[in-house]
């Protein structure tokens, strides 16, 4: 016996979606023998995009009943049944985490219609519900509605059945668990975190730490693992026994405290991680009329870097916007490898500092405003403001003489303006070319940091 489904979702994030539509036809092989059709009440908002493509909308399911009032029904309809669906994988997990939000474990074997033609019918421009059903000439109503959808695939299983004469595919096809879903005691995990941003440890169950990452969304970026077919998924898959969380609200915290620990508890999964390669490096250098010039080099440990990059051509991008940006000359700054006149210079772009038309002293004033506000300011003291774990919280970086010292969270309504306050709080970490490399790349690309110089 077989319950072939349908479902329609409010759309959003990752195990958080809310059934609006559902459709079950119980088929016995040759005959749908019972059918339940409803709406449901999600008691979240639907997605615009979903409304669009649906056609269902939030004023529609106000008086539509909530799930745990049609669950009873679900369960008697599916009873003793493989459920079928056009990728079974999203239906099945959905309605899975239905029953989970009640209490009840809702578990039955699977079989994907999708998979089912890929096997059968080969070659096929598209397995898509809506693109094969027009291929195979089958009649289709009310796409993206459940019932238009799951009697079409009624229709497409019975067809598949007949091609499967000797039932070998259709018995290979079957699953106690969806292939690409996720095992209950890892679902089980992934619904105990939070959809914030911090740092996430996967334990085995000796409680040694076996992965570290960060994520803006520790809920999503633990799924990802838990879900993933790739051989470090699997295997982390095969050994994850609990995952350990630190919230720290600012996406930097989370960026630096996830390179350190990496290096302090090295997990076993971590491995491309736990050395950052930096080969080319921005240093300040003064020619011979006085002028401070940034050079992109190779790396050298014996010279004190502005900040690094992981390739040549990042490096490359990343100096030509600076030059723009601050009125920079290309040439003086090493852009052209010979001493041909500045391209800038012809194109007006350049004011002339590469051929004396500005004095020493305005143009050096242009660099050491890129390295102050963009950079580390290695002559004073740097506090980095950013989110904190909470509404009422935000976080702190300290930065002294170009040294990055560690972080502390405050309340927001304890502002700290003395900086030995904030150094009495302070989590100290090692600083280290990685730290640096982040905080910097950090300072560029963020919108909502805040520094604050002392």
């Amino acid at each position: 016996m077989y319950a072939i489904l349908d479902i329609e979702t409010t759309g959003g994030q990752f195990n958080e979606e809310g059934i609006t539509e559902i459709a079950i036809y119980r088929f016995d092989g040759h005959e749908v023998v019972d059918q339940f059709i409803s709406l449901v009440n999600p008691e979240i908002p639907i997605q615009p995009f979903v409304v669009k493509l649906t056609g269902i909308n939030n004023a529609m399911l106000r008086s539509a009943p909530k799930f745990f009032e049609v669950a009873k029904r679900i369960i008697e309809i599916t009873q003793d049944c493989i459920i079928v669906a056009h990728n079974a994988l999203f239906d099945y997990r959905i309605l899975r985490t239905e029953f989970r939000r009640l209490g009840y474990t809702f578990e039955a074997q699977t079989l994907c219609t999708v998979e089912l033609a890929q096997k059968l019918i080969p070659e096929q421009p598209s397995y898509s519900l809506g693109k094969l059903v027009r291929a195979l000439g089958i009649p289709m109503a009310d796409r993206h509605r459940a019932s238009g959808d799951a009697l079409a695939t009624v229709k497409l299983f019975k067809m598949l059945l007949d091609k499967d004469v000797e039932k070998t595919i259709l018995t290979e096809l079957v699953k106690s668990e969806v292939v690409k879903g996720i095992a209950p005691r890892l679902n089980d995990i992934v619904e105990s975190l939070p959809s914030k941003t911090g740092i996430y440890y996967i334990h085995r169950e000796d409680g040694k730490i076996i992965y570290i990452g960060k994520s803006n969304n520790i809920r999503k970026r633990v799924n990802q693992h838990f879900t993933g077919q790739t051989a470090k998924c699997k295997k982390i898959q095969h050994e994850a026994f609990t995952v350990t969380f630190e919230l720290t609200g600012s996406e930097l915290i989370a960026l630096l405290k996830e390179t350190e620990e990496i290096k302090v508890n090295k997990p076993i999964y971590n491995r491309a991680q736990k050395k950052t390669i930096l080969p080319w490096a921005l240093y300040n250098e003064t020619n011979a009329s006085g002028y401070e010039c940034l050079k992109l080099q190779k790396a050298d440990g014996r010279k004190k870097e502005i900040t690094s990059y992981a390739s040549l051509q990042e490096g490359r991008n990343a100096f030509f916007r600076i030059s723009s940006e601050y009125g920079l000359c290309q040439k003086l700054n090493g852009l052209y490898e010979s001493d041909q006149e500045c391209f800038q210079y012809k194109i007006k772009e350049c004011d002339g500092a590469c051929v004396g038309k500005v004095p020493v002293s305005e143009y050096n004033l242009r660099v050491q405003s890129f390295i102050d506000k963009h950079l580390f300011d290695h002559k004073s003291m740097m506090m980095l403001i950013d989110r904190g774990r909470n509404i009422n919280e935000r976080s702190a970086v300290l930065i002294e003489n170009g040294i990055y010292k560690g972080y502390a969270f405050y309340d927001l309504n304890y502002q700290i303006h003395n900086i030995n306050i904030l150094k009495n709080i302070l989590v100290s970490m090692p600083n280290n070319r990685d730290a640096r490399h982040i905080i910097q790349r950090y300072i560029q690309k963020s919108r909502t940091l805040k520094i604050v110089n002392f």
